[in-house]
């Protein structure tokens, strides 16, 4: 009996270690003492946010996704675009590159989509590998397709964009040291050192709780 209750014991320990854990887990993000500036991105199709909640809760800033390949625009893209600025949040796009579609369609999608607004925070580009799409062209052609699209984009906006690779692309393509231009990495919990160069943003965490959007939501901070 006393070897049953230690063991009862030893198991509810662990599971509060588990519980205690995920707590952790789900509410941490970087120091603001280090990194003033936090914000969210939102996926392609997501959830319902209150943006006056998320904003009271440290939210500086969200990237929505607008665009993606050259065929499809986000449907609730505009209606999150237009209440950012009542909430106090400062609002930035991003399109999801396809390596299978080409470039300069997709770029026409995203200016045709995406009005140019003196308030918003530079465009992302997310170079990432997708489900939908096997291709992987040669280093060269990825590229200057992605330096045809870039340079469409920037006169579009009049600003540079941000460049949001995935450790895993560039590591087959080094495009963060390709392309000139600010880096978006990403890296749950730890900093990311995959980059050419230092990142401008990191995404810290995608599985981060918090009030105003419901399930986990990816959290960024920029560098001080």
């Amino acid at each position: 009996m006393r070897l049953l209750l230690r063991f009862g014991a030893a198991l509810a320990a662990l599971g509060g270690l588990g519980v205690g854990g995920w707590s952790y887990a789900t509410g941490w993000h970087p120091p603001t003492e280090r990194y003033p500036l936090q914000g969210i991105d939102l996926p392609e199709n997501p959830p319902p946010v209150e943006w006056k909640t998320l904003r009271a809760n440290g939210a500086d800033f969200a990237y929505l996704v607008a665009t993606s390949g050259a065929d499809r625009r986000d449907a609730a893209f505009e209606t999150n675009w237009a209440a950012l600025p009542d909430a106090g949040m400062r609002r930035g796009a991003v399109h999801l590159f396809s390596l299978c579609q080409d470039a300069l369609a997709q770029a026409n999608a995203f200016n045709t989509f995406v009005p140019r607004a003196g308030d918003a925070l530079p465009a992302a580009i997310d170079i990432s590998y997708h489900d939908d799409c096997t291709a992987r062209p040669e280093r060269a052609e990825l590229v200057e397709d992605l330096q045809h699209f870039i340079q469409r984009v920037e006169t579009h906006l009049a600003k540079p964009v941000l460049l949001r690779v995935s450790k895993a692309v560039d590591a087959d393509y080094q495009l963060s040291g390709a392309l000139p231009r600010p880096i978006w990495a990403m890296g749950n919990m730890l900093e990311p050192d995959y980059a050419a160069r230092p990142w401008r943003m990191w995404r810290a965490t995608d599985f981060r709780r918090i009030d105003g959007v419901e399930g986990p939501v990816n959290w960024n901070v920029v560098a001080p």
